[in-house]
């Protein structure tokens, strides 16, 4: 038997296995084989949602990103040295996009470029269309961002349905072992009675 063959094979047998016809399976044993298809469904739906969500979510970092204009900024103050502790900081003037003049502080993570940078360095920063600084994501940041909150629908779908299928599956075992006790309560005495 080819390998290609064995897959369809092997959905059918699960298939047939979950929710097909026979005289020995319990109710309870036909509830959890749909349970478990609804689980497979609710995963494929929630890594379809994961994946329009990392796709919208960079699209708009892409967006935010496309609005920001590069502009110089020149330092009024030395700017932090490396050994300096924490958020460092600068004042800096620069001329918005549409040309007015702007002052302000630039921190090392909106202009990295400010370490170690004496007064009157002329640094290249990130600024939106009112003139305020920010920080430009990079591509790989855009991406990981992406694919982290992709990845936050899927795996909350997964934990959850796991935990609601856990409950389910609790409660069917519970159902089943009170039928059996019922039933071994009617037909063990007669075993019992050839001692």
């Amino acid at each position: 038997m080819k390998s290609d063959d064995a897959a369809p094979g092997s959905c059918l047998r699960l298939a047939r296995m979950l929710v097909g016809r026979n005289e020995l399976r319990r109710s309870s044993d036909r509830a959890e084989g749909t349970i478990l298809i609804i689980v497979l469904i609710g995963l494929i739906a929630a890594a379809a949602a994961g994946f329009v969500l990392g796709a919208h979510v960079y699209q708009w970092q892409r967006a935010r990103a496309a609005e920001l204009s590069p502009v110089v900024a020149v330092l009024s103050q030395n700017g932090p040295g490396y050994g300096s502790i924490g958020d460092g900081h600068a004042a800096a003037r620069w001329h918005d996009p549409r040309g007015g003049d702007r002052s302000g502080v630039l921190t090392t993570l909106t202009a990295p470029g400010i370490w170690n940078a004496a007064v009157g360095t002329r640094i290249r920063v990130w600024v939106t269309a009112s003139g305020t600084v920010m920080r430009r994501p990079s591509e790989d940041a855009m991406i990981c961002n992406a694919v982290l909150a992709g990845c936050a629908i899927p795996c909350g779908a997964a934990l959850t349905l796991a935990a609601g299928y856990g409950l389910c599956r609790m409660m069917l075992d519970r159902r089943r072992l009170g039928s059996w006790a019922t039933e071994w309560a009617s037909i063990g005495p007669r075993w019992t009675s050839f001692r």
